[in-house]
């Protein structure tokens, strides 16, 4: 990828890190930890990858994605946003009663949303099922679903890598979120799903690495999923919970609270210099 696109990514990823931190801290509760996680990974799947489009959201060939580990959805509103699926505005009204952008993306409420998650496994399953209906109606779009390393320890999860094992959906392509952290803590203490990469090879699974803060890692990822014929893939991102936010990183603690404001407005100045210092090198 050109130097000066993934700068023009980076700035966008960092400007979604901002809304999604407003986001939370606007309603005063969501999960911040895992949104900055992925912020980057969402931001090249919509700006460079996916078929969609904001003025048709339910287009029928567009490519779809689902956000398994849904309470990450202030970075998956926050692209959207970006996208122009909906108003930026409208991300300070987040899990308002009044607010059709809850705390768990909702497919009939949201436009660009492809599937309610929630209810973690479900989400990757429900997925799995668009990429075999689209094999079934011989259309060429792909499926993406991100998921977490803790919700690896569903059992659905597992069910769904037999599943599109079994049915071949080389169309299928997930994302593992691997920070090592979940709600209660490190992931391998809570209850260890590793190796997560072995255990997607013996489903029958094509599995490769990436670092899901790193624009050329995720593309050569992606491009070898596309080519790949006959299996579903599994892109195992190494990330960092909280990214972008220095005292957010890597600390479980984030998983699930809001920023207060003065920890909001350091989070905003953070963001705010390093997509100066991006912008700067254009």
């Amino acid at each position: 990828m050109e130097k000066r696109r993934k700068t023009e990514l980076a700035i966008i990823a960092n400007k979604v890190r901002k809304n999604a931190v407003t986001a939370v801290y606007s309603a005063a509760s969501g999960h911040p930890g895992g949104s900055l996680s992925v912020a980057d990974v969402l931001t090249y799947l919509y700006c460079e990858v996916m078929k969609v489009d904001p003025k048709n959201p339910k287009m029928a060939d567009r490519d779809r994605l689902v956000l398994s580990k849904g309470h990450t959805c202030p970075a998956l509103y926050s692209v959207l946003a970006y996208k122009g699926f909906f108003p930026e505005e409208d991300l300070k009204t987040f899990r308002r009663v009044d607010s059709y952008l809850q705390g768990h993306p909702d497919m009939n409420k949201v436009p660009g949303i492809d599937m309610s998650t929630g209810s973690l496994g479900q989400g990757v399953s429900a997925a799995g099922g668009m990429a075999l209906a689209a094999k079934i109606d011989n259309k060429d779009y792909r499926v993406y679903a991100i998921l977490g390393d803790g919700e690896l320890e569903e059992g659905q999860v597992w069910e769904q890598a037999m599943f599109a094992s079994h049915y071949k959906l080389d169309n299928f392509t997930i994302f593992v979120d691997n920070n090592g952290l979940q709600i209660d803590g490190d992931v391998c203490e809570v209850m260890n799903p590793t190796p997560i990469d072995k255990k997607f090879e013996s489903f029958g699974w094509k599995v490769l690495t990436a670092d899901a803060h790193d624009f050329d890692s995720l593309e050569a990822a992606v491009c070898e999923a596309k080519a790949t014929k006959g299996q579903p893939t599994a892109i195992i991102m190494k990330s960092v919970k909280g990214k972008g936010v220095s005292f957010m990183e890597n600390n479980a603690g984030w998983h699930g609270s809001a920023p207060n404001e003065e920890q909001y407005n350091q989070a905003m100045k953070e963001l705010d210099d390093k997509i100066a210092e991006l912008e700067a090198s254009l």
